[in-house]
This record gives structure tokens, C-alpha cells and sequence, in this order.
């Protein structure tokens, strides 16, 4: 029987939304489906383990009794009879569709079921023929729009890492700040949630002026083209291919605003719910008492959830993972932050791949304030990166000495990015590792293995006495390189057995552990640390991004090792 990952039980779910959408089923019953496809795609521990140990599925967030058969139907015998059903009636890519600005679920049945066009390759052709104007409440207009849109999303990158968006937004909402118009402005969405990977961007700002605020939106300098402009909200495409929306709004209702908007979904789901039980309505523009019709308006997003009963909950958290229960009991984790962060355990020279020497690094992370740095260049067999010999590591030992008495202010750590090979030993021996005082083991090759043999591969490097971390967990490389399929359940649990701390590398195409896998760690008391990776100093500027992911996660400081001052960190890695 094949083993069904979580990303292909939650591809399923998301899809049986969407053909229900187009069938017009009951929106409840939409949304059931859509929650429990963001909860499995999100969980933290492999689902087939789950099921196949007996465990009751019903435990994940969004999965009631209906979705656990269908899960136990699918893991048993290979397939989903309601599944096979729904797309025995309507055509599985129609729910690709949707997807396409300006093509809702009546649309594409329409276009269905009197084109009989069910890829959005041949909406496209049908478009350019002029095949769609001529449709119930369409016209040449909205024909035009839906060819531009599927023209813009063949060209743009379905999903950026927050490497590239962030330093986007932050240069929209500062030139937007700058304008005498604007009382507030902030990126919304899930970039302020921090989720590892941006679809589009959004924007918000306070206003008593909009139309001057949007006027300059549009002609800021990265707007390529403005694809639709009201009275409140621009749309605009930027010259890197994303799109944005900017929104205006009075100051007034800047609380309401701000915390719809950043989502996410499921989490304002929750929220609107905890409003009705109070007898009030929620959007984004207002709280109402059902009542009278009374708007309750707020300023500051904090004194919503405050009213709500809550404790405020950061973005980062708002995913629908029991954030909600525990804001109600003011139970909600105390976050890492970077000020936390004590030393980098993950840094390369240019001994091997790194573009800097070791002084230049070591006096790059004195000046961040860090108490200490490992130099841990890559091992003898990653020969691409000119990995390091026993007998190289010697001589780097003496310039790391030299080094270190130059630079007094920070503790210098002669380590190793030791390779674990395809064949699941690892590229020292012993007597080597016995030389260094800090050892991180990775993969590098051979991620397309299988799955008992990844797995035994990083298994192998945590049970080493003088493995101290796995680095960059699962291999995955954002948006472009899929994770290694480890069975990352055995690893996080073999982890917490031995020790073995486990990476958060905040390098933003990287971002490994993910958040999930975090939020598992953290149950499971895996001792985690957020590293840069860096190979050049301004590499330490990503370490937000790793902070973030642990936050994210629910880990708090405590959870993190190199939080703790140096003779702190290595009695505890010494342990």
C-alpha cells in the first residue's frame, strides 16, 4: 500500500474544497475541509504514524470524526471513496480555476460546463479566442482581465521566501510611513505572520486622505503596472512579478483592520466565533452588537482581543493551533528574541565555502554582541565546498588561536559542518571529532533517497557521542527543493532520547525546522538552536527569520540553547 505524506492528504482535503465550492455545497462544509487540509499540511508529526500507532486522529486541530475515516479509508486501502466520487463528477483540475484573479466557482462551472474547458490552459486559449465574453456576466472587459491575470501568474514565482519579500515590504511601508498622509502603516497578510514562504503582499494604512496615499503608491519606484484602483484599495503588479494590495482606511477602525487582515483564515474563523458567543458580529471594519446594531470601534488591535477576553496574541501565532484557548487562559509562551540569542554554533570561512575569513567573521558576530562563534567548515567529502581534511583542520586550529588572541572580546570554537554520507557513516572518525569542540552533522547528498534510509542516515549521526546538532534538518531549499523525506517523528524522538540538539537555520531559503516541526520539538523537549549559517557577515543579519520560526513554533527562550552565556551553553552541550 502506498505511504501517503501529510502535503498529499492535505493536497486531497484542499481540493475536495474546491470542487465543492465550484459544486455549491454548503459553505460549512467547505471550510471543514479546508481546515483540516491547513492543519494536516502543518502538522508537526508524520499522519501515517500517527494512524498506523493507533493514535486517535481526532487529536489534530480541525479533524473531526468525518475527516479521521476519511483518513483511515485512505491509509487502509489506498483510496478515498468520496474522493474518488467527487472527481468521477467534476474534473480535479477545474479546482485550479480558482486560483486565477477574476474566476470565482460559478465561473468555472460555467466555463465547464458550456466550454467544456477544465485547465486554466484552456481558459486561456478560450480567452484569447474571445470564447468567454459571450458567457452569463461576462463581457469583453472581464475577458481581457482573466487572460492578464493568468498571463501575470505565469511569469511571477508562485511563492517567494521571506528572504526576498521582506526587504521588499519593509521599503513599501517605510516609503509609505514617509507620507504626510499616512497615521499608520503596516504589511499585513502573512508576511506579518511570518509564515517561510509570500504569496502576494498586502498593505495597510490609516488615512483621513486615501486618494493621495494610493496616488503615491502607484508611482513608487518598484510598481510595474497598477491592475486595479478604487476608492480604498489598489492592486499593483511590481517589477519582480509580485502583486500587492494596498488598503486605506480611518484611523479609527485601524484595530479591527490590522487584525483581519493579517489573518490568518482559520485563526479570524475562531475569532469571529468567539464574537458571536459574546453577541457580536466581527469584520474588518468593525465589532457590532447584534443587539441593536451598535459599532464598537477600535484603534489599537490589542484592546480587540482585550474586549474579546483575550490576552493579545502576536501574528506569528495566529494559525489556529490552540492559540485562542490559550490567550483565554493567558497561557500563550514567552517568545525568543533576538536580544536572546548569545552566539552562532554554524559559521564557514573561507577555509571551505565561506566568502570571509575567520577574523572577519569573528569580529562581525563581537560586533552583533555574541559571546561566542563556532567556525564549523564543511567536512572532507563535500568536495564543492573544498571541505576540510583531519589534516587541514590542524593548521586552521593554529589560525583560529592566532585569531582568537586578536579578537579577546568573543569565545572562539573550532567545529566541523561534518558531512553524514550517502552510505549513513559519518566523514570523521571518532578521534577527530574527539579534537573539536563543537560538531554539527548534516545531509548534503543524496536527499531523493528513501525514507528508511534518510532517516537512518541522520539517526546514525544523532546517537555519535560528539554529534552536538543536525543541521538544517530536512534539507529543503525554498520555494525550489522539496524536503527530504525523513521520518522526522523517529528523528525528533531520538533527538530528546540522546540530547542532540536539533537546528533552526534562520537562512530565509532554508528555514529548517520548520515552524511545525518546531512546535513538535517543543513538546517532545528537544533542545533546538537557531543558527545563520552564515558564510559572509551580513548572513547574520537573517537571524530574525530563525527567531521567528521558533516563535512561531511556540519555543521559547528556554527551549533555545545558545540563549545561555558561554560557560552555560557548553556545560549543557558538555552534557
Amino acid at each position: 500500500m502506498p505511504r501517503f505524506t501529510n502535503r498529499e492528504v492535505a493536497a486531497i482535503f484542499a481540493k475536495i474544497g474546491s470542487l465543492l465550492e465550484i459544486k455549491g455545497e454548503n459553505r460549512f462544509k467547505i471550510m471543514a475541509y479546508r481546515k483540516a487540509a491547513d492543519s494536516i499540511g502543518n502538522l508537526g508529526q508524520d499522519l501515517f504514524d500517527m494512524w498506523e500507532s493507533g493514535r486517535d486522529l481526532q487529536t489534530i486541530e480541525n479533524v473531526g470524526q468525518a475527516i479521521a475515516d476519511k483518513v483511515d479509508e485512505l491509509f487502509t486501502t489506498g483510496k478515498m471513496g468520496f474522493w474518488e466520487k467527487l472527481r468521477a463528477e467534476i474534473p480535479e483540475s477545474l479546482a485550479d480555476l480558482l486560483a486565477v484573479p477574476d474566476v470565482g466557482p460559478s465561473l468555472a462551472k460555467t466555463v465547464w460546463q458550456q466550454l467544456g474547458i477544465t485547465t486554466v490552459e484552456q481558459l486561456k486559449e478560450a480567452a484569447r479566442q474571445g470564447r468567454l465574453r459571450n458567457l452569463p456576466r461576462m463581457g469583453a472587459k472581464s475577458e481581457a482581465r482573466i487572460l492578464a491575470s493568468i498571463e501575470v501568474m505565469e511569469r511571477r514565482p508562485d511563492r517567494i521566501h521571506l528572504g526576498v519579500a521582506w526587504p521588499l515590504a519593509r521599503r513599501i511601508v517605510a516609503a509609505l510611513a514617509e507620507l504626510p498622509e499616512t497615521l499608520q502603516a503596516e504589511a499585513v497578510g502573512s508576511l506579518r505572520r511570518m509564515r517561510e514562504t509570500i504569496g502576494d503582499l498586502d498593505f495597510l494604512v490609516a488615512t483621513k486622505n486615501p486618494a493621495a496615499v494610493m496616488a503615491a503608491f502607484k508611482a513608487l519606484p518598484d510598481v510595474e503596472a497598477v491592475i486595479g484602483a478604487g476608492e480604498t484599495k489598489t492592486s499593483v503588479r511590481f517589477h519582480s512579478g509580485l502583486q500587492a494590495d494596498l488598503r486605506c482606511l480611518e484611523p479609527e477602525r485601524w484595530g479591527t483592520a490590522l487584525q483581519y487582515f493579517t489573518g490568518s483564515q482559520l485563526h479570524n474563523i475562531k475569532i469571529r466565533e468567539l464574537a458571536l458567543k459574546q453577541g457580536y458580529s466581527l469584520n474588518e471594519y468593525s465589532l457590532t452588537r447584534e443587539s441593536d446594531g451598535e459599532e464598537l470601534l477600535f484603534d489599537d488591535e490589542a484592546a480587540l482581543y482585550r474586549f474579546l477576553g483575550l490576552a493579545y496574541i502576536p501574528p506569528y501565532l495566529r494559525e489556529a493551533r490552540g492559540e485562542i484557548a490559550a490567550a483565554q487562559k493567558n497561557q500563550l509562551p514567552q517568545p525568543v528574541t533576538v536580544d536572546d540569542i548569545k552566539g552562532e554554533v554554524h559559521c564557514h570561512s573561507t577555509w571551505s565555502d565561506g566568502a570571509q575569513t575567520i577574523e572577519q567573521m569573528a569580529r562581525a558576530a563581537l560586533a552583533r554582541g555574541y559571546q561566542y562563534l563556532a567556525i564549523t567548515d564543511h567536512s572532507q567529502s563535500l568536495g564543492i565546498t573544498n571541505g576540510l581534511t583531519p589534516e587541514r583542520l590542524r593548521q586552521q586550529r593554529q589560525e583560529m588561536a592566532e585569531v582568537q588572541a586578536r579578537v579577546p572580546g568573543i569565545r572562539l570554537l573550532q567545529g566541523t559542518e561534518m558531512e553524514i554520507r550517502a552510505d549513513g557513516t559519518l566523514d570523521f572518525p571518532d578521534e577527530v571529532l574527539a579534537e573539536l569542540d563543537f560538531v554539527v552533522a548534516s545531509v548534503h547528498v543524496g536527499l531523493r533517497q528513501d525514507r528508511e534510509t534518510l532517516t537512518r542516515r541522520t539517526l546514525n549521526a544523532i546517537r555519535n557521542p560528539y554529534v552536538k546538532l543536525i543541521g538544517h534538518p530536512t534539507g529543503r531549499l525554498l520555494p525550489k527543493r522539496e524536503a527530504g523525506d525523513f521520518d522526522m517523528e523517529a528523528i525528533l524522538q531520538a533527538a530528546a532520547e540522546t540530547g542532540t540538539a536539533l537546528e533552526i537555520n534562520a537562512a530565509p531559503e532554508r528555514l529548517d525546522l520548520s515552524d511545525a516541526h518546531v512546535q513538535r520539538a517543543v513538546e517532545l523537549g528537544v533542545k533546538l538552536i537557531i543558527n545563520c549559517d552564515a558564510h559572509h557577515e551580513a548572513d547574520f543579519d537573517h537571524l530574525h527569520f530563525g527567531v521567528a520560526v521558533a516563535c512561531r513554533g511556540w519555543a521559547t527562550p528556554a527551549n533555545i540553547l545558545n540563549t545561555r552565556p558561554f560557560d552555560d551553553f557548553m556545560a549543557l552541550i558538555k552534557k
